[in-house]
């Protein structure tokens, strides 16, 4: 358990869902940066890695919610890194997210080694 400062200075118990949403959120942060970092080092433009960024982090999903399929809904908020890492925010009905909390930052963490490992190898191979 861990403590949070109350309204009037009180130390007041965080619940456990509480605090996975606060460490999950510190963790998507630190996984989006290094996403952006990646992008950056495979792309070396400015521009490029944030258009390419925003796409993979934000209009990816907003795409999956025009099409008409549930099931593909479904999968592509399984499987595309912003829907999936903020499952760890939830702390009510986990049962109705489509992937699981930690199961969902685990999806951007991947995505973020994935690019990380092919940014660092092109790196390697460019500038060496």
């Amino acid at each position: 358990m861990a403590a949070a400062l109350g309204t009037a200075g009180l130390i007041l118990p965080l619940p456990a869902p509480g605090l996975r949403a606060v460490a999950g959120s510190v963790l998507v942060l630190t996984l989006v940066t290094l996403l952006g970092l990646a992008l950056a080092t495979l792309l070396r433009d400015t521009a490029g890695a944030i258009t390419t960024g925003l796409g993979l982090l934000y209009v990816v999903p907003l795409l999956a919610d025009l099409l008409h399929s549930h099931t593909w809904q479904h999968r592509l908020q399984r499987w595309t890194p912003m829907p999936a890492a903020l499952s760890v925010q939830a702390t009510r009905d986990l049962d109705l997210l489509p992937i699981g909390p930690w199961a969902g930052l685990g999806v951007l963490a991947a995505y973020a080694l994935g690019l990380l490992v092919a940014g660092g190898a092109l790196f390697r191979l460019r500038d060496a």
